[in-house]
């Protein structure tokens, strides 16, 4: 079987963000699980082995780096060929990511709850396309005050609707003590360190094993393809 591409998706676009410290801790978490197949590190050399014929590659995606404007393209992604339907967007940007999506076999989509929803960018994102997700595995990681369960809730029904197969298992990242820099403006993004009580209380209420559960079922799902 040839290897699977997963990417984790880091939705919010804003500056700063914790975004993308959130998604490198799924990330983190995902990749030294030693229960899911992926490309494990070899003991004795820089090269990797693979120990399982279904392993499984995971990559972070973002779409700050995207360069997607609000939805301008002019033909409905529903309409396209579903082969191959990157080369009849009208847009180059667009072209330019329906082809990146195509790379990746399953997504997880790590986002942030904006007054009870998802951040723009991500919808806008996904509204751009369509064959190139549908059919595909996808999971949730949501994250707010209180876990960011109503932007879960949100996603779940936009990726339904795109045809996607959402597995059930769906963390929600209580975030209490972490903050973001005020007034932080500069070319490059400021890194923001989670605070260890806040990962310290995840790993207590168990989102981590809920995380670990949500790989395996985007394992078990792309085992069925």
């Amino acid at each position: 079987m040839p290897p699977k591409h997963i990417a984790i998706v880091t939705s919010s676009t804003r500056t700063p963000r914790l975004n993308p410290t959130i998604t490198q801790y799924v990330y983190d978490v995902l990749t030294n699980d030693p229960t899911l197949p992926t490309r494990k590190p070899s003991p004795t050399s820089a090269d990797t082995i693979d120990t399982d014929p279904r392993h499984i590659t995971f990559t972070i995606l973002d779409l700050a780096k995207q360069s997607l404007p609000l939805y301008d393209e002019s033909v409905i992604p529903a309409s396209l060929p579903a082969d191959n339907p990157t080369p009849h967007y009208t847009k180059p940007h667009t072209r330019a990511w329906s082809a990146v999506v195509r790379e990746y076999d399953a997504f997880i989509f790590v986002t942030p709850q904006y007054n009870w929803s998802i951040p723009a960018s991500l919808k806008n994102a996904l509204d751009y396309l369509f064959y190139e997700w549908k059919g595909k595995p996808a999971g949730i990681v949501s994250y707010g005050s209180r876990g960011g369960g109503k932007a879960a809730d949100q996603l779940r029904g936009v990726l339904t609707g795109l045809r996607m197969r959402v597995v059930g298992t769906a963390p929600g990242l209580a975030v209490r003590f972490t903050g973001l820099p005020v007034g932080a403006a500069s070319e490059e993004e400021v890194e923001v360190e989670l605070d260890k009580r806040d990962v310290e209380g995840w790993r207590e209420s168990g989102v981590e094993g809920m995380m670990r559960n949500l790989g395996m079922e985007l394992v078990c799902e792309l085992d069925k393809e």
